[in-house]
């Protein structure tokens, strides 16, 4: 997946790779795709939940044993 920012949220709990994420969407122009990094296992329905709260689109997410991935695509 092509992305155009990458977020390390790696050691970070909830709410912290949400926050972190809101901002780094913020300064992004619409349509870039940011790719988040986490090891909390919450975040995947964090994310999800975000999505649908923000607009902005939950383009893919992944699980590779202990690490999360989530593409968001700025609304």
């Amino acid at each position: 997946m092509n992305f155009d920012k990458e977020l390390d949220a790696r050691g970070l709990n909830c709410p912290l790779p949400i926050l972190k994420a809101k901002k780094a969407l913020a300064d992004m122009p619409s349509g870039q795709v940011l790719k988040v990094l986490a090891t909390d296992p919450n975040s995947m329905r964090d994310f999800q939940a975000f999505a649908r709260q923000t607009g902005n689109e939950l383009v893919e997410q992944a699980a590779n044993r202990d690490e999360f991935v989530h593409y968001l695509r700025r609304r």
